[in-house]
């Protein structure tokens, strides 16, 4: 592996910075907000299976105890 001098590798990390593209604030709010709405919908999701599953072991245990 070659080596280079700190001063190349700061001017290449520079370079390589300049190449990113950076989201705008409309798409980190956008996508912010569809991160938190997916959250809801699965928290809300995995609620009611667990209720489904709460119920159903309860009726289970109900009819053979």
């Amino acid at each position: 592996m070659a080596r280079t001098n700190p001063l190349q590798f700061v001017q290449q990390v520079r370079a390589e910075v300049n190449k990113v593209v950076w989201p705008t604030r409309r798409e980190v709010l956008l996508t912010t907000l569809m991160v938190f709405i997916m959250a809801t919908l699965t928290a809300i999701f995995f609620a009611l299976v667990d209720l489904a599953i709460r119920g159903g072991l309860q009726a289970l245990l109900g009819f053979f105890g």
